[in-house]
């Protein structure tokens, strides 16, 4: 080895001391990002190994090691004498070592997700609670959902201007519900941020649940859809998938205040409401936003949609999530806006509109009954909201309301 050679070996070594030195001042802890189950990024391509080895990258916590010069020879070293005999104390009891249940880890994805990152189990890290009573498929209701024993804990909502209590009164949108006329019968008769003059769906639900049930979550967000981009053009939104985020990152938070097995069972005992899609019509495939119709006729978008509903049903059901309610569409084809729009005759709503809804919800029915086969231990309930709307709209006298429109057909 010339001493040129010796030179440079020896300026990488100071280097790479120098480099640890660095690093053990300025150590933080990464975490990798969590990816979308549904909106992941495609993972990319290993790079080409290069034609000549490259010395090794230090790691980002590298062990220090002292370099040796093969020019010196160190001196030799006696060995030392042995210190004076004193009266040993005694040496204290060794650290305890923190307990791995206070490592908190995200639920793992459903396996089949798209884009799922390799690093995430398929399998829940949670203990899979007792089994519920098994039920009929066709024959399950809300108070199905209540196993004996185990009342409602809490009611989480997910979903669109169709429960939204308020989120959007926070965000930069025109989707907003706190002006008037929105409100006017609500208890305070002011507006809250809810697309009612009243109360939504899920605030009459919370009162009919039986049980201790004290808290709850809304998470639901107006003009959000399915898709991500769904109604991005009124402004700010939670989408769907940032909605599972937020209540997964809720469940995260039970776990540290409650442990693993407590929040597992509470988790497991409350109910998740589930009511949006309808954007995903009224502002993305209508409108035929980035030429949607030419891509996917109106099956396949639905196919679409109940897809990736799906997937995150199973996501909730590996975080521990067993009951839940999944709201269809309502008959948009007979919204006062498209009555207009298509110039319908004699208040006649629009069957194609409505065809279409009635596939979704079709689709919808048939993948909660495989779910339910699938996941055995959960409590999925599938609720028809176009049936119960059009049976108002066809007998509204037989529920007190004084407007009744002339004719309606399906």
């Amino acid at each position: 080895m010339d001493a040129f050679t010796l030179r440079i070996m020896t300026i990488l070594i100071l280097l790479f001391a120098m480099s640890f030195k660095f690093n053990s001042i300025t150590a933080f802890a990464w975490y990798p990002p969590i990816q979308s189950p549904v909106y992941s990024p495609s993972s990319a391509p290993s790079p080409s190994p290069s034609p000549s080895p490259s010395p090794p990258s230090p790691t980002p916590y590298p062990h220090p090691q002292t370099p040796s010069l093969p020019p010196l020879t160190p001196p030799p070293i006696s060995p030392p004498s042995p210190p004076p005999t004193s009266p040993t104390k005694p040496s204290p009891p060794p650290l305890a070592t923190p307990s791995p249940s206070l490592l908190v880890s995200r639920p793992p994805l459903s396996s089949d997700s798209p884009n799922l990152p390799p690093n995430l189990s398929p399998e829940p890290e949670y203990s899979a609670p007792s089994p519920a009573p098994s039920l009929p498929l066709n024959n399950r209701s809300l108070s199905d959902a209540q196993v004996p024993g185990s009342p409602v804990r809490a009611l989480f909502v997910i979903g669109d201007s169709t429960v939204d209590s308020g989120t959007n009164n926070f965000l930069g949108t025109f989707a907003r519900a706190d002006h008037a006329p929105y409100g006017r019968d609500f208890d305070t008769h002011k507006p809250t941020g809810r697309f009612s003059n009243g109360r939504v769906p899920v605030d009459y639900l919370g009162v009919v649940i039986e049980g201790p049930l004290k808290i709850g979550a809304n998470y639901a967000s107006a003009a959000a859809g399915i898709i991500f981009s769904s109604g991005s053009k009124l402004g700010q939104h939670i989408s769907f998938t940032q909605q599972i985020q937020q209540i997964t990152d809720t469940f995260q938070w039970f776990i540290i205040r409650m442990g693993k097995e407590e929040a597992a069972s509470y988790i497991s005992n409350s109910i998740i409401y589930i009511s949006i899609g309808s954007n995903d019509y009224i502002h993305y495939y209508l409108r035929n936003v980035s030429a949607v119709q030419t891509k996917y006729v109106s099956l396949e978008f639905n196919q679409l949609l109940v897809y990736l509903i799906r997937q995150e049903i199973k996501n909730l059901y590996n975080a521990n999530v067993r009951r839940m309610v999944v709201m269809g569409l309502g008959p948009i084809g007979c919204a006062p806006f498209y009555l207009w729009q298509y110039g319908s005759e004699n208040e006649a709503c629009i069957k194609m509109l409505n065809n279409m809804i009635l596939e979704f919800n079709s689709l919808m029915r048939f993948t909660i009954e495989e779910l339910l086969e699938e996941l055995t231990d959960a409590n999925i309930i599938f609720c028809d909201a176009f049936q119960g709307s059009m049976d108002i709209l066809k007998n509204s006298h037989r529920y007190g309301i004084g407007i009744i429109l002339s004719y309606f057909e399906i």
